[in-house]
């Protein structure tokens, strides 16, 4: 924010407050973590060391750190250099038939809040399925159906593009959105309606978008990435 000289100054301005208050001539000791900082009403927060990064999850990747089985893991697929030094571990969960987006971090607090279900974060994904689900069966993805661990909340639900063929031997794709995050939603979603999944890929998650990241491929999140996801948990906002 300011060299120590120019801090001093800003103190000394009155134009920084220590949650709302200003602080004493004499100085103060704060926590990072609990105290909040702003100058002229501008919240101020320390250098973060963590890491963020996105990977496209490739078909058949164990979505875990690791694995008693030896099977391939999504730390195995972003290596060392993914790592950077860092303690990584995925944020929620993507199956191992499943593609798509994937986040790993070592910021804990925000991995929380992205998958609680309290902070409803949206996550996108594009979904091959086997059969075109009628307009009744839209509507009933779209406004909760039963699973086995109870009601699925409101999603939006989008019938993309449909080949032709009865129920058996048509396929349909979907985008659907959704902002809870039960084992196997999408899929336990569709099989409620009569549809097997054939294929399923995160696009978004929050305010991030897969784009032309390649199968297998990752890359660090910019500052501005970040700062939208910490806006999206409402972590900027507290």
């Amino acid at each position: 924010m300011a060299s120590r000289r120019a801090a001093d100054a800003l103190i000394a301005s009155g134009s920084v407050r220590v949650n709302g208050a200003k602080p004493p001539a004499s100085g103060m000791v704060i926590d990072p973590d609990e105290d909040r900082i702003t100058v002229d009403g501008r919240l101020i927060r320390p250098p973060t060391t963590h890491r963020h990064l996105m990977l496209n999850k490739p078909l058949g990747v164990i979505t875990t750190s690791r694995d008693e089985s030896s099977r391939t893991t999504v730390l195995d697929v972003v290596g060392e250099e993914g790592m950077g030094g860092h303690r990584l571990f995925p944020v929620g969960r993507l199956d191992a038939d499943s593609t798509g987006l994937l986040l790993l971090t070592d910021d804990g607090q925000l991995a929380y809040r992205l998958t609680h279900p309290r902070y409803k974060v949206p996550k996108e994904y594009e979904v091959v399925v086997v059969g075109v689900p009628t307009s009744r069966e839209i509507r009933m993805l779209r406004e909760g159906v039963q699973l086995d661990d109870g009601m699925s909340a409101p999603a939006d639900v989008e019938l993309m593009h449909a080949t032709t063929g009865d129920r058996d031997s048509g396929r349909a794709e979907l985008r659907v959105v959704i902002r809870e995050g039960r084992h196997r939603q999408v899929r336990r979603m569709v099989q409620a309606v009569g549809h097997k999944v054939q294929s399923l890929r995160r696009t978004a998650y929050g305010p991030l978008r897969l784009g032309r990241l390649k199968t297998g491929g990752w890359r660090v999140l910019s500052s501005g990435e970040v700062t939208a996801l910490r806006r999206a948990t409402g972590l900027d906002t507290e």
